[in-house]
This record gives C-alpha cells, sequence and structure tokens, in this order.
C-alpha cells in the first residue's frame, strides 16, 4: 500500500491537517475537503507540475453519508508521476469546479453531473451530456431503477 511519497509529505506540508492520505495500492491518494479543492488544484498544477487532469469521476456510496465521492486523476508529464484526490459531496451540496484550474474538466464533470447528479459550482456550462435534456433522473445512482423510468 502506498502512504508515503514524496508528494505526500509536501501536501502534507501545505495543507497541515487538511487532508487524509488513503492506502492505495497503484498511486498515492489524498481525501480533501471540498472546501480547499481549488487551493489545493492551483498548488499541485502550478507548483508540483500536474498540468493533466486525465479524469474526474462520481461514486454512489448509497446508502452511506455523504453520498457521493468525486474524484480526480493528476498526472504530471515532467517527473511522470499520478496522484488521486478524493473528496465527499451530500446530495444536493457543490463541489467547486475544477474547470479553472484544467479546462479539459469540463466534459468529466458535466459527464459525473449527468450520470450521478453531482453538481459543480461555477462550470461554465453545467449540462447533460448523454441524457436527454428532459430525461428524469441520474442513471448511475444505486437507488435509480433498474428498469429505468417508466416510458407510455
Amino acid at each position: 500500500m502506498i502512504t508515503e511519497a514524496p508528494i505526500l509529505s509536501d501536501l502534507q506540508a501545505r495543507f497541515p491537517g487538511s487532508l487524509e492520505v488513503i492506502p492505495a495500492v497503484d498511486q498515492p491518494t489524498v481525501r480533501a475537503p471540498k472546501e480547499i479543492l481549488l487551493a489545493l488544484f492551483e498548488f499541485l498544477k502550478h507548483e508540483q507540475g500536474f498540468s493533466l487532469l486525465l479524469d474526474v469521476c462520481g461514486v454512489d456510496w448509497y446508502p452511506a453519508r455523504p453520498r457521493f465521492e468525486v474524484v480526480y486523476h493528476l498526472f504530471d508529464p515532467v517527473r511522470v508521476r499520478r496522484l488521486r484526490v478524493k473528496t465527499w459531496v451530500h446530495l444536493n451540496e457543490e463541489v467547486p469546479s475544477a474547470t479553472a484550474v484544467w479546462p479539459g474538466a469540463n466534459w468529466p464533470e458535466r459527464e459525473a453531473y449527468d450520470m450521478f447528479g453531482i453538481r459543480f459550482a461555477n462550470h461554465p456550462n453545467l449540462k447533460r451530456i448523454y441524457m436527454p435534456d428532459d430525461w428524469e433522473g441520474h442513471p448511475l445512482r444505486k437507488d435509480y431503477p433498474v428498469a429505468g423510468p417508466r416510458v407510455d
């Protein structure tokens, strides 16, 4: 399990007491409160070299509270290192959009919104990306009806 890496030490020094190191087998992973995400992302991109946001995805931990986890996968192409950042979000809460730091977050955040209903504050165009605009519900939620909504 990866629980020690130079990037983890740097993050804990920069954000003391704010981050939780999550043991992972494949890459360093931290959980951050959503209130510091943008400051964390700015630090990671501009001071640590994580210039590439590979993905943003949602996880539904229903019936747990908070219900959703938003997961960011970052890459530093110069030093060839990866980092995973996670944050919790309750139903009907918002997570700050990462598009101000990585414009490429636009579509994966829209996907998380469309499939899970996770809202991203200050997103430039938060609307459905896969499902029709009039679709009811979010298909990847664990409480979504298995047969889908009734269509008459």
